[in-house]
């Protein structure tokens, strides 16, 4: 059996973010969803979660889960013996988007979930399909059920992270770099920068995916996390 894989969702998401890798995966692999949510600061999440996760495994993260496991690999990188990062950024938000997330921890406060998730993934950011409506609904129901506390961590914790671009240079495992070819969020040409920073890099680009290539392009997201599961 391959080794365990940790599965980081991204802001506002559950399990349900991945539930198509979740059902082909778990058949060969130990998968576990670790939740994001727990701290207003990317330290803070990456510092309670390696108490709970297996001694050695391989990492997967999706958006902000991305940002999580950068820092999880800098705190811990004899403990993670693959990584992938999905359509993330080793960045830090820049001030103006820090200062527009403002408005929407008030809106979040307020009980405007709906209005807030809106704003974080516009129908826009997803690409055109047959299953985006079915997608945006399923990401306003993810929200929902974590509820505005939770946003108003994640949103904090986004606000506050550290650019992490020295932890790609340093990282000595498989690495696979993936990204919806219409991702509006963070841009094919962002993960060909972060791609070049890693010495163990592959790039995966998802033909007629948007910002969610787990839930917009299940079976080529599966294989290419397949692949990178074998790579050596």
């Amino acid at each position: 059996m391959a080794e365990p894989l940790v599965l980081l969702p991204a802001m506002m998401c559950d399990a349900r973010v991945f539930w198509p890798q979740i059902a082909e995966l778990s058949a060969t692999t130990a998968v576990t969803i670790a939740p994001v949510t727990q701290g207003e600061r990317v330290e803070e999440i990456a510092s309670g979660l390696l108490d709970q996760l297996p001694k050695r495994f391989a990492l997967a993260g999706l958006g902000m889960g991305g940002a999580v496991a950068l820092e999880l690999l800098r705190r811990a990188p004899d403990r993670i013996s693959r990584i992938a990062l999905i359509d993330t950024s080793p960045l830090a938000e820049t001030p103006q988007a820090a200062a527009a997330r403002e408005m929407l921890i008030v809106k979040a406060k307020a009980g405007r979930m709906s209005d807030v998730m809106q704003q974080e993934v516009l129908p826009h950011h997803l690409a055109p399909g047959p299953d985006k409506a079915a997608i945006m609904d399923l990401v306003m129901d993810m929200a929902e059920t974590l509820g505005p506390e939770i946003y108003v961590r994640q949103a904090r914790a986004m606000q506050r992270g550290k650019d992490q671009q020295a932890v790609l240079r340093k990282c000595k495992v498989p690495a696979l770099v993936m990204c919806g070819e219409f991702d509006k969020i963070n841009s094919v040409k962002r993960h060909s920068f972060m791609a070049e920073l890693i010495p163990r890099a592959h790039l995966t680009v998802i033909s007629g995916s948007g910002h969610l290539p787990t839930l917009e392009k299940p079976r080529q997201t599966t294989a290419a996390l397949r692949d990178w599961m074998a790579m050596t």
